[in-house]
């Protein structure tokens, strides 16, 4: 794709989501991390329901490893993996304690050692909490590359690479959160509000009449 259609559609995102930002609720950045570990196969809104009494009284790693595994479980079991889930973020508590003081570690390699952190949560918890430039691939990121020929990566980690490459610098701090709640909210995943979108004449599966079957891809 080219550079001007690139702009053109970050440009154009850029003024239909003015404050882009993250749909998940949290107080701190120890609370972020968890909410992140948490959406994991999960919507925001699943999550939100999930810690909204949650983080009322535990926002700490050491609240949280007071509350105890079990503790936690019943909080979290409405979310999709709730056992593993609640597991990692014991443990990623505890590590949190004994080696970063109860802080969340402000590197992108420290946050991957963290069980249950992925590139993914550690991009989120290095952009949302830090404010590095680091695109997140979830699964809207990566439905919308594809379907926008921004990337034909294969997986998150290559798709990510891509966008680093093309994403014009000044949308880079917000390129995921835009794509994120662009796919969320207008380009979905079954039904795709094509005659809705921002940009869909620079979308070239709506430009050649295919957005019908738009929703096949990814």
């Amino acid at each position: 794709m080219d550079t001007s259609t690139i702009n053109q559609i970050f440009s154009k995102l850029a003024k239909a989501i003015p404050a882009p930002q993250s749909d998940l609720s949290y107080i701190n950045n120890y609370t972020l991390l968890v909410a992140v570990v948490l959406s994991a196969q999960s919507t925001d809104a699943q999550v939100n329901r999930a810690t909204k009494d949650l983080f009322k009284k535990y926002d700490t790693p050491e609240k949280i490893i007071k509350l105890g595994l079990s503790g936690l479980i019943s909080y979290v079991k409405s979310i999709g993996l709730f056992n593993t889930k609640a597991k990692n973020i014991i443990e990623l508590s505890k590590i949190l304690i004994e080696k970063y003081h109860s802080q969340v570690p402000e590197d992108f390699d420290k946050l991957l050692e963290l069980p249950g952190v992925g590139r993914k949560t550690a991009n989120v918890v290095m952009s949302v909490a830090f404010g590095y430039t680091t695109i997140a691939v979830d699964t809207h990121v990566f439905r919308l590359s594809r379907r926008l020929n921004l990337s034909l990566g294969e997986t998150p980690d290559a798709v990510e690479k891509d966008l680093m490459q093309i994403v014009p610098k000044k949308y880079k701090k917000t390129a995921h959160h835009l794509l994120i709640l662009h796919g969320r909210y207008t380009c979905k995943a079954r039904n795709p509000l094509c005659n809705e979108c921002t940009i869909s004449k620079e979308c070239i599966h709506f430009k050649n009449d295919n957005y019908g079957k738009i929703k096949n891809i990814l």
